[in-house]
């Protein structure tokens, strides 16, 4: 599964699409499509992977060889910087610039420090090995821990104990390891309904154990009746009553469920899969704001436009006349500016 900038939920909420497993298939599909047309819009990319990149010595190119041009390779972070065979340690080089980074866009040699760039013995192609965390930014934003061990590197769910925090696409990090998101389904909460209710959209108080066990927005399955939590009160949760396409019910004593069991891609954006413990921290990777605005706008877009044929109208008798995506183009506009990767030319 390739990189999202905006998950399932955020997709679904927007438009109130009933769940269905066509409906989520296109939806995922259409949320990856965009994701990589901002990419190519933005000229870069935003999330974080852990590589090595390659670089030649910029002596050959550049006026200023102590200084190297990271180009498409931005970088977060480096753990380690090797030029012509020789490490250099992190005092001897600086990343820059200095005070908008991350990214980083060009490593400078610390003229102070005595050192400099150098071709390898051979040859100067690729003699500049950079070790790091590669992308624009590496926000993230705590998102509950794991319910339960991963106990061995293959398996490939695992369960969380917020699934309100974490949607269907989303990067996540338990320890060192990063994870894509790829489906969620039901597990038991442990809890069952105390106080029965009725087929009612006014009946809305859901009485539990542990209201602390649950998060807002969180989305709970009691029988086959959908509901999403919009306030916690003590030990009484305010749902929103048959969601997502599932259909109103009277119900006593029924066991809760929510969708904290997630199907995951392991060992993520170069990182390696590993064991982790009951009760490790999930992080969410966060990007951009904007960027995230703008996957879901395109893919709203691309969902009614591949909904209709793309023969969706706008406007009405003598101005009717078929749709474009235009109103898009303030956001993208606004994103453009905001975090495109400019054209840049170099002193030679």
């Amino acid at each position: 599964m390739g990189v999202s900038y905006c998950t399932r939920e955020d997709v679904k909420s927007a438009l109130d699409i009933k769940d269905s497993a066509r409906a989520n298939r296109q939806i995922d599909r259409l949320i990856r499509s965009s994701s990589e047309a901002i990419d190519g819009d933005m000229n870069r990319v935003f999330y974080p992977t852990v590589a090595s990149r390659y670089k030649d010595w910029p002596n050959t190119q550049y006026a200023r060889p102590w200084r190297l041009w990271l180009d498409e390779d931005e970088v977060i972070t480096v753990t380690s910087l090797i030029s012509g065979g020789v490490t250099l340690t992190s005092n001897q080089f600086n990343l820059e610039p200095v005070n908008q980074g991350p990214p980083f866009t060009w490593i400078e040699i610390n003229l102070a420090a005595g050192k400099f760039f150098s071709a390898g013995p051979n040859t100067f192609q690729r003699s500049i090995e950079i070790a790091g965390l590669f992308g624009y930014r590496n926000d993230e934003e705590a998102a509950g821990s794991l319910a339960a061990a991963i106990s061995t590197t293959s398996v490939t769910t695992c369960n969380v104990t917020d699934s309100a925090a974490i949607g269907v696409g989303q990067i996540i990090r338990i320890d060192n390891e990063r994870l894509i998101v790829t489906e969620k389904s039901s597990l038991t909460t442990g809890q069952t309904l105390q106080t029965p209710v009725g087929a009612s959209v006014a009946e809305t108080l859901i009485a539990v154990t542990n209201g602390a066990a649950f998060a807002l927005d969180e989305a709970l399955l009691l029988d086959a009746e959908r509901m999403q939590i919009v306030d916690i009160a003590g030990n009484s949760l305010i749902v929103r009553r048959a969601v997502d396409g599932s259909v109103l019910a009277a119900h006593a004593g029924s066991t809760i469920y929510a969708p904290r069991t997630l199907t995951v891609e392991r060992g993520a954006l170069g990182t390696t899969a590993a064991t982790h413990l009951n009760a490790a921290p999930v992080a969410r990777f966060v990007p951009p704001r904007l960027i995230r605005a703008l996957s879901v706008a395109e893919t709203l877009n691309s969902l009614e436009q591949e909904t209709s044929a793309y023969v969706r109208t706008v406007g009405a008798g003598e101005t009717a006349r078929n749709a474009s995506g235009a109103g898009l183009r303030d956001i993208r506009d606004r994103a453009i500016q905001a975090h495109a990767r400019q054209a840049r030319t170099r002193a030679v």
